[in-house]
């Protein structure tokens, strides 16, 4: 899958999520679509999206963009490393 098709992917999934949010106030639809983000998607998808934001324009929602921009420090429950293969064994999988 080529980059600009995986960032078309993340664009249209985080409309989706802003789609759900869209009738929650603003303030609290941010902050629902930054926790889901940050909740659900990898560190990599978040940065993708966060770089493609600046040039999205109307491609993404305003909700989105402006959920991106929120700073946290949470990482989320997804454990480093499930994505950072130097960290490969060190408890990514709860099986067994």
């Amino acid at each position: 899958m080529s980059a600009t098709s995986q960032t078309d992917k993340l664009v249209r999934m985080a409309n989706q999520i802003a789609a759900f949010f869209r009738s929650y106030p603003e303030e609290e639809a941010v902050a629902g679509i930054h926790k889901h983000l940050v909740a659900f998607w990898t560190p990599r998808m978040r940065d993708r999206l966060a770089e493609y934001a600046p040039q999205a324009g109307a491609r993404l929602d305003p909700l989105v963009v402006a959920a991106i921009a929120s700073t946290s420090d949470d990482p989320g429950p997804i454990r480093p490393a499930t994505y950072d293969p130097h960290l490969l064994g060190a408890g990514a999988s709860d099986a067994g």
